[in-house]
């Protein structure tokens, strides 16, 4: 379930490369991609294009509505490789999916909204082959920043230590724009 919503402006648009991002997950052809709290397809279409018709993208949302704009846009653009789910993250096998289904999954800025941290990584885990290469994007805390308050922001550190438990071994961080960071990590 959604902890509170937070409504994102051009500046959190501008600040964040999906392309730069999905890049360095060295995404392949033919490659099953997870979107996991996708929205409107920001990442999902731009990983669409790079996995190409013989891959397949899941794009995973609580909101409906959401996942019907993003099936408009990828008609839109003629991208035919997007299955949108209507699941909760939060619940176990609620993203509806079976065990190691995904060679990689994208996990932005959805971690911070969560009640059920714990639950819903542990489902990220369970949908991600091992091996697999997890994508998380957050925002940095701050209180004087765009994003979420500072105290539902979740800090790197923590993070880190939340996909250890979950099973992920952490490979790379990086800071994403001003206000984000950004892990990769694999798993386990």
């Amino acid at each position: 379930m959604i902890h509170f919503c937070y409504t994102v402006g051009v500046t959190h648009l501008e600040s964040i490369d999906p392309k730069m991002l999905v890049q360095r997950m060295k995404l392949r052809e033919g490659m099953s991609v997870g979107d996991v709290g996708s929205g409107i397809g920001y990442y999902a279409l731009v990983v669409a294009k790079i996995v190409g018709d013989e891959g397949h993208v899941y794009a995973i949302d609580i909101q409906e509505d959401v996942l019907h704009r993003l099936r408009h846009n990828a008609q839109e653009q003629h991208i035919q490789n997007i299955e949108t789910i209507w699941g909760d993250i939060e619940k176990p096998f609620g993203t509806k999916l079976r065990d190691q289904v995904f060679d990689a999954v994208i996990f932005s800025n959805t971690l911070f909204q969560l009640e059920d941290t714990q639950t819903a990584l542990k489902e990220l885990k369970r949908i991600t082959k091992i091996g697999g290469t997890l994508l998380l994007v957050e925002w940095t805390p701050s209180d004087s920043a765009p994003g979420p308050s500072l105290q539902d922001s979740i800090s790197e550190e923590t993070a880190v230590a939340l996909l250890k438990e979950a099973g992920f071994q952490t490979q790379e961080q990086f800071a994403v724009g001003a206000y984000h960071y950004a892990i990769i990590a694999s798993a386990v």
